[in-house]
């Protein structure tokens, strides 16, 4: 037992604990309070977790079923879930030094913990392949896209590198597979305005002032397809993928542009064709020039 008011519960598995502030309640117990504060986790999962030892109080002491509700407190929970799905490809570590590193990412593996994926995602077995706890994406690339992305090591050092991507210091290159038309003419770049759409993950174009800028250039074609390369100016939620769909070209097996189509989480068969490729900045700490690429190529 850790009698400690300052007890910290360790990493388990890759997954760090939440921490719940206890607002005052009617609830008798811990338990009884957790079902009510979160209404969209069944009762069943909580009864689960508490009868696996993975809820704690301030002390590190396990709490049960039984365990009274005491307002103004805190507790913490570990979170696994009963059901993921296996993501069948693995990352890749590029580089690491004592501030980052530097991950090719595959398709399909979603960036942090969600909904549905915990020990499916990228940060969490970068946590269980390091042992360090407090690496934290820089910046993020969908589930659907693979590639180069940046994973900070150094709590002291992460915002400086957070404010690169903040203020466009990073040059970020893209390569996709997309439609080829012979009337659209290359280099091109695509300015326009988008913003949420209709269903809420899915973006939309907006007359108005343009928000968003794409620098597209074809690489190669054959038949009815052709190779990009994109470099984006600005980095709103799916704007390489709405750019290009703007153009009449979308992303070779894109799930939302220009319709949305709904896979199954085990279907791996037909993966965005979207890859970040390059990425390039000074670093804050070292004043040196960082280039990074990825190792996977996308093929016609």
């Amino acid at each position: 037992m850790n009698t400690s008011a300052e007890f910290t519960p360790p990493m388990l598995n890759g997954v760090s604990a939440s921490k719940v502030f206890l607002q005052p309640s009617n609830a008798a117990t811990v338990y009884e309070y957790l079902c009510k504060q979160f209404p969209h986790i069944t009762a069943s999962e909580w009864l689960s977790r508490f009868q696996d030892g993975l809820v704690y109080d301030v002390q590190g002491n396990t709490l049960t079923l039984d365990s009274p509700f005491q307002a103004n407190s805190h507790c913490f929970y570990y979170r696994f879930l009963a059901h993921e799905t296996h993501v069948p490809f693995e990352h890749q570590i590029l580089f690491q030094n004592d501030h980052f590193m530097v991950i090719d990412k595959p398709h399909f593996l979603t960036m942090s913990p969600t909904g549905q994926y915990v020990q499916e995602t990228l940060l969490v077995r970068l946590k269980k392949q390091t042992g360090i706890e407090h690496l934290t994406p820089i910046h993020r690339l969908d589930r659907e896209t693979a590639g180069v992305v940046l994973i900070s090591k150094n709590i002291a050092s992460r915002g400086l590198y957070q404010q690169l991507f903040a203020t466009r210091q990073v040059q970020k290159t893209y390569h996709a597979i997309a439609g080829y038309r012979d009337d659209l003419k290359f280099p091109h770049t695509v300015r326009l305005r988008m913003d949420k759409g209709e269903p809420f993950y899915t973006m939309q174009v907006l007359d108005g002032e343009p928000n968003s800028e794409t620098e597209i250039t074809l690489l190669t074609h054959k038949d009815h397809l052709a190779k990009y390369e994109l470099k984006p100016h600005t980095g709103k939620q799916h704007q390489l993928r709405v750019h290009l769909n703007f153009l009449g070209i979308p992303i070779l097996n894109d799930p939302f542009y220009p319709i949305i189509k709904h896979k199954a989480d085990d279907d791996f068969s037909a993966p965005l064709q979207l890859l970040a490729k390059h990425i390039e900045f000074i670093d804050p700490m070292s004043k040196e020039l960082m280039q990074f690429s990825s190792r996977q190529e996308l093929t016609l």
